[in-house]
């Protein structure tokens, strides 16, 4: 997006901002084109709730601890929208490099913007690679997330300030950091009805 009035920035959809900014230059392809599975869908509930299962070999402790990051990214990002709050301090909690300053950098704008997020998207991701498998150090997730009942709303009367949601595919680099947490550290979300 380049330079425009205000009322043209609040017609973006939910993420357009974040591609407006985005530096990614993921040249990832892989889609699941099906629709996501009931059972797999998941909100945006605490990360904590989302890492419960039975730990298993390395690879799949590092996948596990790879999604939880990826789902914590996207809550603490939902929390922060729902007030515009680009200093967030939890945002950098699941989040860091290019994926931290997106974000933060959309926060802003929105801010900037005068409007607000409300409600949650449907995220439905899974691991595509691992990198390497023997010792994993990065791994990249795939989505197909639904912003269908996550939209802009103008912060001062209330109004929607966005086109509808809906699917898009999301892809995003998790990498496991010095202190062995695992963070995500770029995403990119494509063009709606993408997945």
């Amino acid at each position: 997006m380049t330079g425009g009035t205000a009322s043209s920035t609040t017609r973006t959809s939910w993420i357009t901002t974040l591609l407006a900014v985005s530096t990614v230059g993921l040249a990832l392809t892989s889609c699941n084109s099906g629709p996501p599975s009931a059972t797999a869908t998941t909100t945006t509930t605490s990360p904590s709730d989302l890492s419960s299962t039975t730990p298993g070999s390395q690879v799949d402790q590092a996948k596990q601890a790879a999604l939880t990051a990826y789902r914590g990214m996207w809550h603490d990002f939902v929390v922060a929208g729902t007030t515009s709050d680009w200093q967030s301090t939890s945002l950098g909690q699941y989040a860091t490099g290019i994926a931290l300053t997106n974000m933060s950098r959309g926060l802003y704008a929105d801010h900037d913007n005068g409007l607000v997020t409300k409600g949650e998207p449907v995220l439905n991701p899974g691991v595509s690679s691992v990198d390497p498998l023997a010792d994993p150090k990065k791994i990249i997730i795939t989505d197909c997330g639904d912003s269908t009942h996550w939209l802009k709303y103008r912060a001062d009367n209330g109004k929607l300030a966005d086109t509808p949601g809906g699917r898009r595919l999301i892809n995003a680099i998790v990498e496991k950091q010095t202190d062995n947490s695992w963070k995500v550290t770029d995403f990119g979300v494509h063009d709606l009805g993408t997945c």
